[in-house]
């Protein structure tokens, strides 16, 4: 039976851990399991058949760390390894075989120096060589950055007709390490076509329940969890986990009878967990979970839903009629548009149009990049804007999350060229009542149209949830009688069609004085006509009053808490470039202007006291948000390389050594080849002031005594990811205070707690890169 159709009958059983059974069958601590396939593949074969008595439906190939970046320096292939984990795989007799394929183990651009072309390219070689060897399916898991899966889904599909599964890992926060939530990876992942969704990894199953829950709401394809053996604790020197086979079986088995289609193991479950949750589930009957139609979009962590009340996207990024904007696409000045971007949320859009279409640019290649960094700067879900199909495919597909495209019109080519774009990726379109014989003056002939937009549109298999039908609006000046025209053609749309609208409130007006009075009256009778969705300018007073108005109106919002609060400050003036501070510019992740504002500083004011002054309380309140939930790791990475570039100006100002607060030595462990978790506190570090002796990942125990003996620094920062390299952490640590260095010991990684930093022996735990940032402050003294 293939893998499609009995994903649609039954619950699949995967199997459990892999590189915990090769540890115990004597793999060394940091060793790459998925050289055994190659040096041990007796041992691989036992594991494999183990998991098929155990009786799980699919068996993974050791594979999950076989792209080229985690096997450099092995001397083997990924071709090689990828050949070798597959066969053993199969000849396991298991019914499915999955290509495993793990984290690239590199930041994607723009937190990142890896390319989404890169990306795609490496990801595509692993699965060319998995489809060659046989696998029956693809499983990408483990991932953390959604852009980065999407990268691989589409390698998937364009070189081969396997279903794809992937499984995101989620922390206690219930988002992913760079703060994907359930929502966006159910959104986009559903939206890209794959055949199931889901978790792994992360937390055992009862802490899990809350995100499986999520994504069996959010997704439209069926859901996929593979937990851990509950949580990981050290018992003689080895790592454990705290929940009993039975209990395994019991907690996972009850995702299925909440809707999961898809059940495993991960790390610290073994045949046994399998065995007993195969038990569980045998006899169980597949359990649909209760879904309903949610039309929403969203960037990599955040969403924007279109249902029950309505949403503002800003108009502000599109050069028609703005002389300065058309100015800076021809300059390639993406700082400009970034401020433009943030401008807009700060003023309350929820979703931000992005226009590049100037005749004499590369469009394709100016909208990319706006695209890219816009989405550096802020995390509301983006609209791609254009006339030209290349250009929103090449946009669409590097964009991170699901879009909105615009547009699509009733024109036969319309049809023909983007409805196969948004069905592709999984984006929303808009859809313009308009074909070959322009704007029709009556509701009914625009209804029709969009009744056709429709119509073709789930032919292409893009639903009705993805569908907003903007109705035009056309100028009172020049067309005054038609203007209502648009408003009837609203509720026909909403009444016979059942799908959202939205409108570019702004053309009302144009060509008559007073304009934000009559857009905002426009934009009232729109939304009591049914319009889900207003293109308008957000930095207008008169249209986010009607706004904020209309949701009290609505219910949408709650006790009119927002309306109050708005009320009862000041109004915020537009923040314009001469009264802005070199703190706004750090904060917005804004590296141009921080560098231009710091050589402004400059003139007056010391290197140190720009540093004391507006760098650490700049940076200190990014942390504080990041601690808080309300920005991530990418707006974290961002303010940190804007104040590099302010640092970049400061030093050809000062002495050598003069902003330097102190040194210390950061390392991965020997064994240990992940270092995005040590490279993030590494340029955190520096940008407070401290002077950082970076010796790399996989680094000999030797090695960082000599350097933290030769260095004589204050701090040493330690990182494992894996729990085979924490013992790798310890031999770490006792060597260095073997050697008399009293330099106090930070250790971070995923995979460590409060009760590793103990076993290891360090003096702190640095949970992120933030928390290290405040050791350091903690250890050279005095508060930064």
């Amino acid at each position: 039976m293939d893998v499609r159709k009995a994903l649609a009958e039954k619950i699949l059983l995967f199997d459990g851990a892999m590189g915990t059974m090769l540890q115990a069958a004597g793999l060394p601590a940091g060793g790459l399991p998925e050289i055994y396939n190659l040096t041990h593949p007796e041992i691989v074969l036992g594991i494999h058949k183990d998991y098929v008595a155990a009786g799980c439906d699919v068996v993974t190939s050791n594979t999950f760390q076989a792209g080229e970046l985690k096997l450099a320096g092995s001397g083997y292939t990924p071709e090689e390894v990828i050949a070798a984990g597959v066969r053993l795989a199969k000849e396991s007799g298991a019914k499915y075989t999955a290509l495993d394929i793990g984290p690239l183990g590199q930041l994607m651009k723009p937190m990142g120096t890896l390319s989404f072309e890169d990306a795609y390219a490496m990801f595509r070689r692993q699965i060319e060589a998995g489809a060659a060897a046989g696998a029956d399916l693809i499983l990408f898991e483990t991932m953390s950055d959604l852009l980065e899966v999407k990268a691989g889904v589409l390698a998937a599909k364009e070189c081969c007709d396997l279903p794809v599964f992937v499984t995101m890992t989620y922390q206690q926060d219930g988002r992913t390490f760079v703060g994907c939530s359930p929502e966006c990876a159910a959104l986009t992942l559903s939206g890209l076509g794959v055949n199931a969704l889901g978790v792994n990894c992360s937390l055992g199953p009862e802490e899990l329940m809350p995100v499986v829950e999520t994504l069996l709401e959010w997704s439209r394809v069926p859901v996929m969890v593979q937990p851990n053996a509950g949580l990981p604790k050290m018992k003689d020197g080895k790592t454990v986990y705290d929940i009993s086979t039975e209990e395994f079986a019991n907690l996972t088995s009850a995702f299925a009878a909440k809707g999961a289609a898809v059940l495993g193991g991960c790390c610290g479950t073994t045949p046994a967990f399998l065995s007993a949750l195969r038990k569980k589930i045998d006899g169980m009957d597949r359990v649909l979970p209760k879904q309903k139609p949610i039309t929403a979009v969203c960037s990599g962590t955040r969403t924007a839903v279109l249902d029950g009340g309505v949403s503002v996207i800003g108009e502000r990024i599109n050069p028609t009629g703005k002389k300065r904007l058309k100015e800076k696409l021809r300059e390639q000045d993406f700082d400009y548009i970034a401020g433009e971007a943030i401008s807009q949320k700060q003023h309350g859009a929820d979703i931000l149009d992005v226009n590049c279409g100037l005749p004499e640019i590369d469009e394709a290649a100016v909208l990319c990049r706006a695209v890219e960094e816009v989405q550096a700067v802020t995390d509301l879900p983006l609209q791609i804007d254009s006339s030209d199909p290349e250009a929103i495919a090449q946009a669409v597909r590097r964009y991170n999350g699901k879009p909105i495209i615009n547009s699509v019109s009733g024109k036969a080519e319309s049809l023909q060229t983007i409805l196969p774009i948004a069905a592709k990726y999984g984006a929303m379109v808009v859809g313009l009542t308009l074909d070959e014989t322009g704007i029709p003056e009556t509701a009914e002939k625009r209804y029709e149209i969009a009744q056709r937009i429709v119509r073709e549109a789930e032919k292409y298999g893009v639903p009705r949830q993805d569908i907003l039908i903007d109705c035009l609006v056309l100028t009172a000046s020049a067309q005054q009688e038609l203007v209502m025209e648009t408003l009837r053609a609203i509720q026909l749309v909403k009444a016979g069609l059942g799908v959202k609208t939205v409108l570019g409130v702004s053309n009302v007006s144009f060509g008559l004085p007073s304009r934000p009075v009559l857009n905002s009256v426009f934009l009232a009778a729109g939304f009591g006509a049914g319009l889900d969705a207003a293109i308008v300018n957000p930095l207008s007073e008169e249209i986010m009053q009607t706004v904020r108005a209309f949701r009290v109106l609505n219910a949408q919002d709650k006790d009119a808490a927002a309306y109050i609060a708005n009320a009862s400050v000041e109004e915020k003036p537009v923040v314009k470039a001469e009264t802005r501070t070199l703190s706004d510019s750090i904060m917005e992740g804004r590296a141009e202007e921080t560098a231009a504002g710091t050589r402004k500083l400059l003139e007056t004011t010391a290197p140190m006291e720009i540093i004391d002054q507006w760098f650490i309380p700049a940076l200190d309140k990014v942390g504080e948000q990041y601690e808080q939930g309300q920005l991530f790791l990418p707006q974290l990475i961002r303010a940190a390389e804007a104040v590099k570039s302010g640092f970049e100006v400061l030093r050809a100002a000062m002495p050598e050594g003069g902003a330097d607060k102190g040194t210390i030595v950061v390392a991965t462990v020997e064994g240990d080849i992940h270092d995005i978790g040590k490279n993030i506190a590494k340029m955190l570090l520096q940008n407070y002031g401290y002077r950082v002796i970076d010796l790399g990942k996989d680094v000999p125990v030797e090695k960082v005594v000599q350097a933290a003996m030769e260095s004589g620094a204050p701090l040493i920062g330690l990182s494992a990811l894996m729990t085979t390299t924490v013992t790798s952490m310890r031999d770490t640590i006792t060597a260095l205070r073997k050697a008399g260095c009293t330099a106090k010991i930070m250790a971070g990684g995923a995979v460590l707690n409060e009760e590793y930093i103990q076993y290891v022996g360090a003096d702190y735990y640095a949970r992120d890169a933030r928390i290290g940032v405040q050791i350091a402050a903690q250890v050279f003294g005095g508060q930064q």
